[in-house]
C-alpha cells in the first residue's frame, strides 16, 4: 500500500551515527508519511523487545511516540514473538519512563492472531530444495490487518540470524507479531536447511517464505519499516546505520551494511571461545543461545564454548517451550529429528529447530557458567550442557573488563572473547 514512499537512510563509514543523523532520517520519513497518509489518526509502532536492547529500536520508538502523540492515537506493540511480555521496568529502561504503561499492547502468539493466507507446500519445497514440503499458514496479530490502525511502523535491527540469514524486515511482523504455524514452520525450515548455509545471507529459504507472505497477504497493510544496524565500536554498542522506507530495497541496504559491520572473520578457528551474556538482556537460553549460533562456525573440532550468563534463569520463554527443552535437551540433529518423526513436538516445531541450532553436533563442548540459585547444575547437565559456577568463571575470565577477540591468559591459555554475541556472526 505504501510501496512507493521515498527511502531515507544514513550510515557511518567509520563508526557510530550521531543522533541528529538518526533524527534527520526519522523526520524525512515522517514528512513523507504525512503526505502519503495525511489522515493517519491511529498509529501502531512495532519495536523489538528487551532482548534486542542494543538495536536502538527503543529510542527510535520513543522518539516517534513523542512526535506523533499530539496528532494521533499511538500504541506500541513490541514484536515479542514467543517471548514473554516486557515488565514495566523493562518498558521504562528500553523506551523511557515517560511513555505511559497503557500505551503498550502485548502480542500473545497463541490467541491474538488471525490467518491471512497460506504459503503453499509446493513453494516451500521449491525454495528448500525438497527439505520442507508442507503448507505454512500465515498468521499475524489481528490488529495489524483489521483496520484498527491507519499506519503501522515496524522498527527493528538487521543482524546475522540463524533461521532467516539476516534478521528483521518482514520477520518483525510475521514472526514478531505472528502465530504458531509460521513461527514453527519457518524455524524448522531454517534448521533443515542448515544454519551454516543460511547465517549472514540476505536470501534464504525462510526469507523467501516471508517475502511470499508479504507480497500476497500484507499488500493492503499501511506498513513502513525502520531498520537499524548496530555493532561493537571501541568496546561499546553503537548504531551505525538507519534505513527507512516500505520496499525490500530498504532491507537490502541495511543487510549489506550488516554484512560489512556485523560479520567478524577470525582468520582461524579457536580452541576455546568465551562468550558473555548481559544479565539485563538475557534471562533464558532460548534467547541466550545466540552465543552458540553465532560462534559455532569458528570453534575447532574438540574445542570448547564457555558461555558466562549471570542472568539466565530458565530454558524457554514460556512454560511449553521450557518443558520440552528440559525433557529432551540439546543433543544434535539426528536425535532431535528422530523425536520429530515420533511426534514429540506436535504443534511446536520451533523447539526442535532451536535444539538443532543450539547443539555443536558433537564437534565441541558447550558449558554454561550460571548462578546456581537461578538454574542448577543438574538441570543444565540434564539438557546436555556442561556447568560452571558463574562466580568461578568470572574470576577465571573477567570478560567484562576484557577486550573482544584473541586473548592469552596469564597461564598461557589462548581464548577468543565475544562480549556481545547478539550483535554479530563470528566465522573463519
Amino acid at each position: 500500500m505504501l510501496k512507493h514512499v521515498r527511502e531515507f537512510s544514513a550510515w557511518s563509514d567509520s563508526g557510530e551515527l550521531a543522533w541528529d543523523q538518526v533524527e534527520t532520517v526519522l523526520e524525512g520519513m515522517l514528512g513523507e508519511l504525512a503526505a502519503r497518509v495525511p489522515e493517519a489518526g491511529r498509529v501502531l509502532l512495532v519495536p523489538p523487545d528487551i532482548t534486542r536492547c542494543y538495536s536502538g529500536g527503543g529510542r527510535i520508538a520513543a522518539y516517534l511516540y513523542h512526535r506523533l502523540k499530539e496528532k494521533a492515537q499511538v500504541r506500541i506493540m513490541p514484536a515479542v514473538g514467543t517471548h514473554r511480555a516486557m515488565s514495566r521496568k523493562e518498558q521504562e529502561g528500553f523506551l523511557g519512563a515517560d511513555i505511559p504503561e497503557e500505551v503498550f499492547l502485548y502480542h500473545d502468539w497463541t490467541k491474538d492472531t488471525v490467518k491471512i493466507g497460506t504459503v503453499p507446500g509446493s513453494f516451500c519445497k521449491q525454495v528448500s530444495g525438497g527439505r520442507y514440503c508442507e503448507d505454512m499458514d500465515v498468521e499475524v496479530n489481528r490488529l495489524v490487518v483489521d483496520g484498527s490502525f491507519d499506519l503501522v511502523i515496524s522498527i527493528g535491527q538487521v543482524v546475522p540470524h540463524e533461521v532467516i540469514g539476516m534478521s528483521n524486515y518482514t520477520k518483525n511482523l510475521l514472526v514478531g507479531l505472528g502465530g504458531r504455524p509460521m513461527i514453527n514452520g519457518t524455524h524448522l525450515l531454517g534448521a533443515l536447511c542448515n544454519l551454516e548455509e543460511i547465517m549472514g545471507n540476505v536470501d534464504s529459504p525462510v526469507r523467501a517464505v516471508f517475502d511470499y507472505g508479504e507480497e500476497h497477504f500484507l499488500d493492503l497493510v499501511p506498513l513502513v519499516y525502520i531498520l537499524t544496524v548496530a555493532s561493537e565500536v571501541q568496546g561499546r554498542t553503537a548504531m551505525e546505520g538507519i534505513f527507512a522506507g516500505a520496499s525490500r530495497e530498504v532491507y537490502r541496504q541495511a543487510a549489506a551494511l550488516a554484512a560489512r559491520r556485523c560479520i567478524v572473520h577470525t582468520g582461524r578457528r579457536a580452541k576455546k571461545v568465551v562468550a558473555y551474556l548481559e544479565p539485563e538482556e538475557f534471562s533464558t537460553m532460548w534467547v541466550g543461545n545466540k552465543a552458540v549460533y553465532r560462534t559455532r562456525m569458528m570453534i575447532e573440532d574438540g574445542g570448547e564454548l564457555l558461555v558466562i550468563a549471570p542472568g539466565i534463569r530458565a530454558f524457554g520463554e514460556n512454560g511449553e517451550v521450557d518443558g520440552l527443552i528440559r525433557r529432551y535437551g540439546y543433543h544434535g540433529t539426528p536425535y532431535t529429528m528422530e523425536l520429530v518423526e515420533q511426534g514429540a513436538f506436535a504443534g511446536s516445531g520451533m523447539v526442535p529447530a532451536h535444539m538443532i541450532h543450539s547443539s555443536s553436533e558433537g564437534r565441541f563442548s558447550i558449558t554454561y557458567a550460571l548462578d546456581p540459585e537461578k538454574l542448577s547444575r543438574a538441570e543444565v547437565c540434564q539438557a546436555g550442557y556442561g556447568y560452571m559456577d558463574v562466580e568461578e568463571a568470572l574470576k577465571r575470565y573477567p570478560v567484562t573488563s576484557m577486550e573482544d577477540g584473541w586473548q592469552v591468559m596469564e597461564d598461557g591459555e589462548e581464548i577468543y572473547v565475544v562480549k556481545a554475541p547478539a550483535l554479530g556472526l563470528w566465522k573463519v
